[in-house]
């Protein structure tokens, strides 16, 4: 933000605006140039500025907000637009800690999150919510992980299907096999 004060005190050490220090500070650089060569439109110039002063800062000051609020603007709306274009390639996962922004492609890696969290159970649904994928893209990818051998489907005592990770797994109490 400008200040008047400032622009008081750069009029007065320009020669009463002769040199339109003041007008270079509040981002006037052309009337500043014109101001610099012709001593301030012969001293007229410098006259209007020191009744005019205090109006041109808060003029100053507004071009500058509003300059900075379209910046904030554009670069909310750039932000947006790029989201929009890879909407397909990324997805936002919401983690109980933080805000974590995920690949599509780490759907395995978030299921290892999701098993190291419960202990090693987990089933469709879970999968399918935690990592924002479809119930059916969860299931094909806990089959695999069955099919190669780094995951059980077991049975819960209330009859729960369940994909259990041995490795994030305690003990088996509440679990039989199929």
């Amino acid at each position: 933000m400008y200040s008047v004060g400032i622009a008081y005190l750069l009029w007065f050490l320009s020669g009463f605006g002769a040199l339109g220090l003041h007008r270079f500070y509040l981002g006037k650089i052309p009337s500043g140039i014109l101001w610099m060569c012709s001593g301030g439109l012969g001293f007229v110039g410098g006259i209007y500025d020191f009744f005019t002063l205090s109006r041109q800062v808060q003029d100053a000051n507004l071009r500058l907000a509003l300059s900075e609020s379209l910046s904030r603007d554009f670069r909310r709306r750039a932000e947006t637009s790029f989201r929009q274009q890879n909407a397909g390639n990324w997805r936002y996962a919401d983690d109980t800690k933080a805000r974590i922004v995920r690949d599509k492609g780490s759907l395995e890696r978030n299921i290892l999150r999701q098993a190291k969290e419960n202990k090693g159970i987990l089933t469709v649904s879970e999968v399918a919510l935690t990592a924002d994928v479809s119930l059916e893209e969860s299931k094909k990818a806990l089959d695999t992980l069955v099919t190669k051998g780094f995951a059980e489907l077991r049975v819960r005592k209330s009859g729960t299907l369940v994909y259990v990770l041995t490795e994030f797994r305690d003990n088996d109490e509440d679990l039989e096999d199929i």
